[in-house]
């Protein structure tokens, strides 16, 4: 009867372990801070500094912070859901619509975002694509993005450091 209780309760645990690990992203999730001497500048445009990231089973939760030039900083929150469904928020005025979807080969992340604003009076959509992967050891996470407005496309790679 021990024997049969014993087993019961490892399995049990076990079960919960392993549904709890699943249900988090360890490689993703935490602070991480852009490495300004890997990462190549954009000149003096805003720019991501920093990352707040929580995966949870698919459930993506970033605060990105962007900074200017003259160090002002620029944080907003957008919770995704990681199947590649909508999700709608505004951002300083600026409506933003974006998705997401995990590669089940690779583990890396795709985001593909519209964000319109207005410039110069004319309604503007900036469209934006990022890959995100965390090297081996979970200590640089790389974002391979291009960024489409008007008639002009920029691709780039940011590198950002574990802070957390």
């Amino acid at each position: 009867m021990e024997t049969k209780n014993f087993k019961l309760i490892f399995t049990l645990l076990l079960a919960i372990t392993t549904f709890s690990l699943q249900a988090e992203e360890p490689g993703f999730t935490g602070e991480w801070k852009l490495n300004k001497e890997k990462t190549v500048s954009q000149g003096s445009q805003i720019f991501l500094s920093k990352l707040m990231i929580k995966v949870t089973g698919d459930s993506l939760l970033t605060t990105r912070t962007y900074e200017s030039s003259d160090v002002q900083e620029y944080p907003f929150v957008e919770n995704l859901s990681l199947n590649g469904k909508e999700s709608k928020i505004v951002i300083y005025d600026m409506p933003r619509t974006s998705k997401a979807t995990r590669s089940a080969s690779d583990g890396t992340l795709v985001l593909d975002s519209n964000t319109t604003f207005s410039r110069d009076g004319q309604e503007t959509v900036m469209n934006s694509k990022e890959t995100w992967k965390v090297e081996p050891g979970a200590k640089l996470l790389t974002i391979v993005f291009t960024t489409k407005m008007a008639e002009r496309e920029v691709p780039g790679t940011l590198y950002f450091d574990r802070v957390k």
